[in-house]
């Protein structure tokens, strides 16, 4: 058997993207249609998605760490300065207290809209009417917009007038509606309004507010929102770095007034206790004429008056101590006032005090808003748990210190005023009396420079933060991005498309493009025949330069790669099943090689349905099937075909009962044996090969074969099975015909389902014998 080996199959430029392209082109109007509904879609979207607008703000913030906070020689002054973190600033502009605040200031939690054709504007500034709520905490959330028209005299809801600058009881509250400046006098547009819970609206804020450095060496905050009015945006981050800035200035008064108040009140005891004893010291000079010491006893009253000032500054510590401890061991640490720290020299007790009490001034304000089970004020608790136990051991140590720093001054003290006795009695109690004076002097002195440092620190009550520029809104909507949109709209819809025509090709079972051929079988397609839109079956003539008559005349070309010639003359036409048009195919293959004035005779061998004489409009006679039995001549069975005069026709004559027997009785050969002598082409349509064996019983006695292949018609499964079948069966040099492919695309130019312009007229295929 010979096979035709195909060494130089046409190739394509672009390759599988051309292929795609000539695929997806017949549903152009698919594309089109899925194209105008994206881009329409993607507007009405547009149209019902609020605008975002971006808003951006920075603030500085004086971070200041554990070593630059705490001054050792001076520890009272560590007491009003507040340890500052940027991830501890960055956590708190956006805690609940502050957003809330904002909420109440700007009253968003009534929001006014304007009502258009899709959506619905928000309105701030521009509203021509303000809500305000006598109490926002106990409004009634609306379920859907409240629509309402207003008049010079007030606004007008479910046909009820509301006066304006008057509180009004409405079924969402007491509310006062305020006309804005911006009102106009003509507005016939539809107006709408929300109310929604302040803690709801402060959640979405707080969610919505992003907060990050401005570098990682920057100690600048860059604080931005999104919001659907630029000028609300940038009233909202102005708004929480304003309440920012006062509430870290409110933490510091208030820690300066408690301190300025404790040291107030020590002032009152140690000046009531320094004038008894300066009383006291004016007496007894009076009463006992006493007016001087000695030098020794001017040198032990030194001594021991030194001593007793320490244990004063320790017994005033201890009670520092003992009015901290009594705080921590409350259970409302916001009950009273904080304990100052003052003359205590631990920078570490100080700053646990501080937080402490910090920590509880967060938990009180977030108590106020959120529940006692919350995440937050569950943290709150459990940092106030672990400090207290510090703080409280912190004080023990220090208590056991002072005591024994005390008992070690009451020993000296004890020496000394043993040395005073021996002194008259006189001189020891004017000592005495003395040494106390001192004592508070000292005590008082020292109470007296730290109020003047308590107090100065008002002066300077400005927050440690600096805004470095103000809330700045962009100018053009940064959500949802137009061209994003259009530009996804329209990708999705292209792939849509693909993904459609991509299912559907999947799906067929029948042969659609040339490529699913070469993907199924080794045989070459060496030519695509269009599809026959005429109602003749000859679409070949002299005069004819249509696409399919072309296409048929370089079929003819590629004949003699296929072997066929003046030594190999016979050449098979079969299918695999009926209806692929083999015999259309067989008929215009042989009227065009007998247009080169090459003798031509056209076999109808197809004994079970043929169809040969209809094409040609010749009735039936004797043929074939009479030779093959005896009851005819050669002579007697060639007929003239009326469409070429080098072009002669063997038709099938009578039908048999038993076609193959009647083939394999010797006569077929003899038939073809003759005609070789007198034609140059002997083509041969045989039945298909997938209904009846007659192909394969004739297969042996010709040259060559064509199987035809029907676009949109011949299954898949047959195509599998053509090398299997040439391999059991014998085929001689097959190649394949793609037929009846129909026009596709934008014009006549781009049609077929090859590859490249689709259609392959013809290859260069080398005649190589493989035995």
């Amino acid at each position: 058997m010979n096979i035709i080996k195909n060494s130089n199959e046409p190739k394509v430029s672009g390759g599988s993207k051309g292929l795609m392209i000539f695929k997806l082109l017949p549903y152009w109007p698919l594309f089109l249609g899925l194209f105008i509904v994206a881009v329409v879609s993607a507007w009405i979207y547009l149209q019902i998605t609020p605008q975002m607008f971006s808003a951006e703000a920075k603030i500085l913030i004086n971070e200041k760490k554990g070593a630059e906070e705490v001054n050792l020689e001076d520890p009272m002054s560590s007491n009003l300065s507040k340890k500052k973190s940027v991830d501890n600033e960055r956590e708190v502009i956006v805690s609940s207290p502050i957003i809330n605040q904002v909420v109440d200031d700007l009253s968003l939690y009534a929001t006014v809209y304007a009502q258009g054709f899709l959506s619905n504007q928000v309105m701030y500034k521009d509203a021509p009417v303000r809500i305000a709520l006598q109490n926002p905490n106990t409004l009634i959330p609306t379920k859907s917009k409240v629509k309402f028209t207003y008049t010079k005299a007030g606004v007008v809801i479910d046909e009820k007038a509301y006066d304006f600058n008057k509180w009004h009881k409405t079924p969402y509250g007491v509310m006062m509606f305020q006309k804005s400046e911006s009102a106009l006098a003509n507005d016939d547009r539809t107006f709408a309004f929300t109310l929604s819970s302040p803690k709801k609206v402060a959640a979405t804020i707080a969610s919505g507010v992003k907060v990050a450095e401005a570098n990682k060496l920057s100690t600048i905050l860059v604080v931005s929102v999104l919001d659907e009015n630029p000028k609300r945006a940038e009233d909202i981050l102005n708004g929480i770095l304003q309440v920012y800035n006062k509430n870290a200035i409110d933490q510091h008064n208030l820690l300066a007034a408690n301190t300025q108040n404790f040291i107030s009140n020590r002032l009152l005891t140690v000046e009531k206790e320094l004038l008894d004893i300066e009383n006291k010291l004016q007496k007894y000079k009076s009463s006992n004429g006493a007016i001087d010491v000695g030098t020794q006893g001017k040198l032990y009253l030194e001594n021991v008056s030194v001593n007793d000032q320490k244990i004063g500054e320790i017994n005033m510590q201890l009670s520092v101590l003992n009015q901290i401890e009594n705080y921590v061991r409350s259970r409302d640490l916001t009950g009273g006032i904080v304990p100052s720290t003052a003359g205590i020299n631990d920078p570490g007790l100080s700053q646990m005090v501080k937080d402490i009490y910090e920590l509880q001034l967060n938990a009180e304000s977030l108590r106020k808003t959120t529940g006692e089970n919350n995440p937050a004020m569950v943290a709150y608790n459990d940092q106030i748990n672990k400090i207290k136990p510090q703080i409280l051991q912190n004080l023990r140590n220090q208590r056991n210190s002072l005591a024994a720093s005390r008992n070690n001054l009451s020993g000296t003290t004890s020496t000394y005023s043993s040395a005073l006795q021996s002194m008259p009695e006189t001189e020891r109690n004017l000592v005495d009396i003395t040494r106390q004076q001192q004592i508070k002097s000292g005590i008082y002195t020292f109470l007296l420079q730290k109020k003047e440092e308590t107090a100065l620190s008002y002066i300077a009550n400005g927050s440690d933060s600096q805004i470095v520029s103000g809330a700045e809104a962009s100018e053009y909507p940064v959500s949802p991005k137009r061209k994003m949109i259009y530009l996804a709209a329209v990708f999705g819809a292209g792939i849509l498309g693909i993904g459609f025509v991509a299912a559907k090709e999947k799906m067929r079972r029948n042969i659609m493009f040339q490529h699913e051929i070469q993907s199924l079988t080794k045989l070459p397609v060496i030519a695509e025949i269009s599809a026959n839109s005429s109602p003749n079956q000859i679409v070949i003539g002299s005069s004819q330069r249509t696409l399919i008559a072309e296409q048929f005349r370089s079929l003819r070309t590629t004949l003699h790669y296929l072997g066929i010639g003046k030594q190999n003359k016979r050449l098979m036409v079969t299918s695999a099943i009926a209806g692929e048009g083999k015999s259309f195919v067989a008929s215009n293959l042989a009227v065009t090689l007998a247009m080169t004035g090459k003798r031509v005779a056209l076999l109808d061998f197809d004994l079970n349905h043929p169809t040969i004489h209809h094409k040609f409009g010749i009735k039936q006679a004797k043929g074939i099937s009479e030779y093959l039995e005896g009851k005819a001549s050669v002579e007697e069975i060639i007929q003239d075909s009326n469409a070429d005069p080098n072009l002669f026709l063997l038709l099938t004559g009578k039908l048999p009962v038993d076609p193959a027997e009647l083939i394999l009785n010797g006569k077929a050969e003899e038939l073809l044996t003759y005609l070789d002598e007198h034609f140059d082409y002997l083509i041969i349509d045989v039945p298909p090969i997938g209904p009846v064996s007659d192909a394969y019983a004739i297969a042996p006695l010709c040259d060559a074969t064509l199987f035809v292949v029907r676009h949109a018609y011949t299954p898949k499964v047959f195509i599998e099975r053509i090398d299997e079948n040439i391999k059991l069966n014998n085929l001689p040099n097959p190649a394949i015909v793609f037929n009846a492919v129909a026009q596709r695309g934008y014009g006549k130019n781009n049609y077929g389902y090859g590859y490249g312009s689709g259609m392959v007229y013809g290859g260069t295929y080398d005649q190589k014998l493989i035995q």
